[in-house]
């Protein structure tokens, strides 16, 4: 039978009459349903592993703007968590995360902890419209293993390079490796028909790092899911990363790329030479005035359109972005 949707046929690379779109963090903040769901909640953590909630959370964004995809609602540090780390998210201050003892991490957990992510990916798959595709979605190894050395968010990766010169840096990505592609493959079989791999933090690492940290964890995730799921569709989506960009292409396995908005429409065309491309608006944009909104929106289309694409931003929606905005540059992308 033919996939009836548009996302999915472009990472086949078969033709699409519309250019198909979703939203980075598009369930969220800047919603003021998400804010009403998120106080009903408690803590974000509870949001994230009530499955009802969580659903609700993931569909929202669907009926509001009618995106051709939906990624289901969750938080890449759910593997630390389930891995036994202390995880709490604080206002003003992002994750906090407990201190990293790598001998006292539970591994094989993810099937018992993450049950309530695979059961919101089985709600929402039975509500979804027959057109939009289901998204599901990780850190890659070597981000979600910055947060754990570091404790949190961080400004220069400090402990995490200083770290990454020992053996157990590599224990740790191997770990993380193992439990994430056993999370994503549980995702594909709840319903998830894509799956996406954020590594945000792949930019700051030197070229032989990025070899080691980025592109052979990132593969080894990718051959352990293709081996029982070749058919899924994988996005890759390493920020930040520059020139680096087409080793990751050629080497990680990926079947297509999100692009940060540092990456020209000139080398975007180029890359869809090899493999479908998403991306790249910058989420500031959405911030300014609509007839900018308008006209970037168009250009991206303009350049980008002709060739396997799927429109979104070059990094997450920011939470104080207008509605009308985001509604300004759907009427753009739909024209």
């Amino acid at each position: 039978m033919a996939c009836e949707k548009p996302i999915l046929k472009v990472l086949q690379k078969e033709r699409v009459e519309k250019t198909p779109f979703w939203i980075m963090r598009q369930a969220g903040r800047y919603l003021p349903e998400y804010r009403e769901l998120r106080s009903k909640a408690g803590s974000f953590l509870d949001l994230c592993y009530t499955s009802e909630l969580a659903a609700e959370a993931t569909l929202q964004p669907i009926r509001r703007f009618g995106m051709d995809a939906a990624i289901i609602f969750s938080d890449i540090l759910v593997i630390p968590h389930a891995l036994g780390m202390e995880l709490d998210y604080r206002d003003g201050e992002g994750p906090v995360l407990g201190e990293l003892d790598i001998k006292k991490l539970k591994r094989g957990n993810v099937e018992n902890h993450l049950y309530p992510v695979f059961k919101a990916l089985e709600i929402v798959k039975k509500e979804l419209p027959k057109n939009t595709a289901l998204i599901g979605f990780a850190g890659a190894p070597w981000t979600v293993a910055t947060y754990m050395v570091e404790g949190g968010a961080s400004k220069d990766f400090a402990k995490s390079k200083e770290f990454s010169s020992k053996s157990e840096f590599q224990e740790l990505i191997d770990i993380l490796v193992e439990e994430t592609a056993e999370y994503l493959i549980r995702q594909i079989e709840a319903g998830a028909e894509v799956l996406q791999i954020f590594d945000s933090w792949a930019g700051v690492l030197q070229e032989f790092e990025f070899m080691k940290w980025v592109i052979k964890p990132t593969r080894g995730i990718i051959k352990k899911i293709k081996k029982i799921h070749p058919e899924i569709p994988i996005i890759g989506f390493p920020k930040g990363v520059g020139k680096m960009l087409e080793k990751f292409i050629r080497e990680a396995g990926v079947d297509a790329i999100s692009l940060d908005s540092s990456i020209s429409l000139e080398s975007a065309k180029e890359l869809q030479k090899t493999l479908p491309v998403q991306g790249n608006l910058n989420p500031e944009t959405l911030l300014g005035d609509k007839e900018t909104i308008i006209q970037e929106t168009r250009k991206i289309k303009e350049v980008l359109a002709r060739g396997p694409f799927i429109f979104n931003l070059g990094h997450g929606i920011l939470p104080g972005t207008p509605i009308e905005n985001v509604e300004a540059m759907i009427a753009a992308l739909r024209e």
